[in-house]
């Protein structure tokens, strides 16, 4: 239904974050916390149990932290979406989650209204970074590997691709490109075996490094 609300589950080990972030997001129509977690491994029996849309996750916590929380919840094939909030701006520790399946990145200081929005944005399929974490990401050097394995995309290919990375479903790039359904998760996968990734968001990641989106 198109007036469902979106279930959001907060994880931060921090009583006034999550107290904050329950604070401004209960104000907002189309968002709903359906729960809270104070470390990861609580982070991902909750999220099991509550089947939210958007978790939304801190990355340094005692015990389990986020990264490990984003793998356990891959390994789990929890549908939801993860978004970053923290304070830790390091390429050592953006690098890490986004390849561990992270769907945004965003610091505590983004504006309330910008993390409503950020909400939406990746509910909606899209990956979102903060200008300062794109930078961060694009200003590391890329693996001659990594180069390699990219000129082996078809045009067709970095078509797909570009729609991935724009949030599209296989139904809108089956539709946008004229394709069928089969033949765009068809292409999907060549894309995936073909850059060595393990899921859509690390290729849209992918291509938004290597500049394949506007």
């Amino acid at each position: 239904m198109a007036d469902k609300p979106i279930r959001v589950l907060l994880v931060d080990d921090h009583q006034v974050v999550r107290r904050g972030l329950r604070t401004f997001l209960e104000v907002q129509d189309d968002i709903e916390v359906v729960g809270e977690a104070s470390d990861g491994a609580e982070g991902v029996a909750r999220a099991e149990e509550l089947r939210p849309d958007v978790v939304l996750m801190d990355v340094k916590m005692p015990g389990t932290d986020g990264i490990e929380a984003l793998k356990k919840l891959r390994e789990l094939a929890n549908p939801a979406r993860v978004l970053i909030v923290t304070s830790f701006t390091e390429q050592r520790t953006v690098v890490p989650a986004l390849r561990a399946g992270a769907s945004g990145y965003v610091y505590k200081d983004i504006d309330p209204d910008a993390l409503a929005g950020a909400i939406r944005s990746v509910h909606a399929g899209h990956v979102l970074l903060q200008p300062e974490v794109a930078d961060a990401l694009l200003s590391q050097e890329d693996s001659p590997s990594g180069t390699g394995r990219g000129s082996t995309l078809t045009e067709r290919e970095r078509e797909v691709l570009g729609l991935i990375a724009d949030g599209r479903s296989n139904r809108e790039i089956a539709r946008a490109l004229v394709l069928s359904e089969k033949t765009v998760k068809t292409h999907v996968s060549n894309i995936l075996m073909k850059l060595d990734l393990a899921d859509r968001t690390q290729a849209a990641l992918w291509a938004v490094r290597h500049g394949l989106t506007d």
